[in-house]
């Protein structure tokens, strides 16, 4: 089935779109069919369908949402944005300039066409790369401004011992530079509570979030890990936490306790795993949530050698948590859109009059019908639209289907 991407509007400035813009007859999740006026950025009006469009003015720009499901827009909780879309290369990664811009930037568009108006890139610094990486993401960030909201992670290798010292130093630079969060992979330090104290040093002495990757197959590791990052603001995130699910179930109930009480995030990876992660299971979610953890669902590897297939889609994320892992669609898709947007420090999005115009729109009337086949979407980000993906299903006529009244989207069947 072909999809056609059609080009967003485009605003250099990057600055919200002032003027007012209705969506007309979408589909809220409790049953509604609603119009939703925008403006400023923000949502400012919703009502009954057909109640908004003489109140809206005649300059009002209207968008037709009639069979389509109107949710708050997900965020990319954990993307590579430096090594995406590599799989298919040849000898070792290239990490020029240039070839990173245009890798993140096709990767954040690819993520943004799924509905991602937010996304979090956990990028390698030091090594080969030094600071080069970050440096094309940071600008893939300042060119998408108005597009998507791209924060970055810098990730050193070692911070510890004499070969930890180029790779502080090299953090330092980093935040320096414009990366907003501080992560790595303790787990593969020769001291991964040094290099964990290191880490929430560094964003205490900076006043930045805290974002690690750790397969919290250790329990005891994983308890330090909870007690020092307990209380420090603006919070610590973990991810992807795949060894988690293979302690014995007392042992991983009781490290969900002390995650939950200081207060960390756990971004798990359903649809892979990502190049940090050894353990390529999913955090178990259920048991998290339980125990009161605040879980997101974020894409990982995006067509990387780690994830050769992976589609960056938190909409597939979320179908997977629900078919896979047993959450309702309502807690599955929060995991991708209420709770990542948490995880990332971004405000709450609801389809309420005050809230931000960050929204999804996907074809479908129902929840569990859109995280099944999740093929057309409108993406709206600072109250415009800024990507729309049109699917046509058509099929060749048949006497079978004649006179059932079957949904069919194409005009006609195939000759």
């Amino acid at each position: 089935m072909p999809d056609r991407q059609q080009q967003p509007p485009h605003s250099s400035s990057g600055q919200t779109d002032t003027s007012a813009l209705l969506l007309c007859g979408a589909r809220l999740t409790d049953g509604r069919a609603v119009d939703v006026r925008l403006g400023g950025g923000r949502i400012e009006a919703v009502g009954t369908a057909g109640s908004l469009a003489g109140a809206s003015g005649a300059l009002a720009a209207k968008v037709d949402l009639d069979g389509y499901l109107l949710l708050p827009a997900p965020a990319e909780a954990h993307a590579h944005s430096d090594t995406a879309l590599t799989a298919d290369g040849d000898g070792p990664l290239a990490y020029d300039d240039q070839e990173v811009q245009r890798r993140a930037t096709e990767a954040a568009l690819l993520q943004l066409g799924h509905g991602a108006t937010a996304l979090r890139s956990h990028v390698r610094v030091g090594d080969v790369q030094g600071l080069d990486a970050l440096a094309a993401v940071l600008q893939v960030r300042r060119s998408l401004r108005g597009l998507a909201e791209l924060t970055t992670v810098a990730m050193p290798r070692l911070l510890t011992g004499a070969a930890g010292a180029d790779g502080l130093a090299m953090l330092r630079d980093a935040l320096k530079m414009g990366a907003s969060v501080v992560g790595g992979c303790p787990d593969a330090d020769p001291d991964p509570t040094g290099y964990v104290e290191a880490v929430l040093e560094l964003a205490s002495e900076h006043g930045c979030p805290v974002d690690l990757h750790t397969d919290a197959a250790d329990p005891a590791r994983l308890a330090r890990l909870a007690a020092m990052a307990g209380g420090l603001r603006p919070g610590v995130t973990l991810g992807p936490c795949g060894g988690l699910g293979g302690l014995p179930t007392e042992v991983a109930s009781r490290a969900a306790d002390q995650l939950a009480a200081a207060g960390v995030t756990v971004v798990c990876l359903p649809q892979g795993g990502c190049g940090s992660a050894d353990v390529r299971a999913t955090a178990p979610v259920r048991l998290l949530r339980s125990a009161g953890v605040r879980v997101a669902a974020g894409s990982g590897a995006l067509r990387d050698v780690s994830n050769p297939v992976g589609r960056g889609d938190p909409l597939e994320a979320a179908y997977l948590l629900a078919s896979r892992h047993g959450l309702r669609p309502e807690d599955a898709y929060e995991a991708v859109s209420c709770a990542a947007r948490a995880a990332l420090g971004l405000p709450e999005v609801r389809v309420e009059a005050g809230f931000p115009a960050e929204l999804l729109a996907v074809r479908g009337d129902r929840l569990d019908g859109v995280l099944s086949l999740a093929y057309s979407r409108i993406v709206v980000h600072r109250g415009r639209v800024v990507a729309r993906t049109s699917a046509v299903r058509e099929y060749c006529n048949s006497a079978s289907a004649s006179g059932l009244d079957l949904p069919r989207q194409g005009r006609g069947g195939l000759s």
